[in-house]
């Protein structure tokens, strides 16, 4: 029960990492907000952690826009008085070479993934300074680290969300506020078989020295710890989920 008697915020929570996560944070004690996009999905993981005992609430929220998210916020301190955990997770994926690239593709992704990142944060520091303090953890990706041929705009939002964890960290290290990143490799989730198909999954586990692929609850893991006290000198990093991808 490390998370007792906190608050936490989950984004992009309707499925894969974000919605096991939540049901992680709930099993450990937190009270939940479950943000997505989508009512349904997102109403579903909230009486999945509710029938578990678990204390959750779904809001309904676009990380692209800004009063969507300030929303998000307020009604969470509302509803339970504090902010303490945020992990910002939201985030959509691209695939196409360069020269195939449009102003509405990079607009998408760079809303989502950058921006979104960055009206979470503007609104989840103010509310846990109020509390003495916080930890944020930002979904980046092994594509934050390094490169990959066709997807260019994917590669240049994680590269964004590596550098915006950073330099938050160093903003609020002196407050309070911890913040730091989780950087999955190919984890078993609905965005990858968007991006490479069903049987994708079996073509990927050769990229991974474990010879597989992820399991979201392996990302929970991580992302649970830099929650946690466990963690409380850690702050500024980006931790790879990875299965020794970025060993190679």
């Amino acid at each position: 029960m490390r998370f007792e008697n906190k608050v936490v915020i989950v984004t992009g929570a309707t499925s894969g990492i974000g919605r096991e996560t939540a049901r992680r944070f709930a099993a450990e004690g937190a009270s939940v907000v479950l943000a997505g996009r989508r009512e349904k999905e997102g109403r579903e993981a909230v009486e999945e952690i509710q029938a578990a005992g678990g204390t959750a609430k779904f809001i309904q929220t676009d990380v692209a826009r800004e009063g969507d998210v300030r929303s998000l916020v307020e009604q969470t301190v509302a509803e339970y008085g504090r902010l303490d955990v945020a992990f910002n997770n939201a985030g959509v994926e691209h695939a196409g070479p360069v020269d195939e690239v449009t102003v509405e593709d990079y607009e998408r992704v760079f809303g989502i993934n950058v921006l979104g990142v960055l009206l979470c944060q503007k609104y989840e520091i103010p509310a846990m300074l109020k509390s003495g303090g916080g930890a944020i953890i930002n979904t980046s990706s092994i594509l934050g680290h390094i490169a990959m041929p066709g997807s260019a705009i994917y590669n240049a939002s994680k590269h964004a969300v590596e550098g915006v964890t950073k330099t938050t960290a160093l903003e609020y290290a002196e407050q309070g506020i911890r913040v730091n990143a989780v950087a999955p490799a190919v984890i078993g989730t609905d965005m990858i078989d968007r991006f490479a198909g069903h049987n994708g999954r079996e073509e990927m586990k050769a990229l991974h020295p474990v010879g597989r692929i992820g399991r979201p609850e392996e990302v929970a893991d991580a992302v649970l710890y830099l929650a946690s006290d466990s963690a409380s000198f850690t702050t500024g990093i980006s931790l790879p989920v990875d299965g020794g991808y970025l060993a190679r």
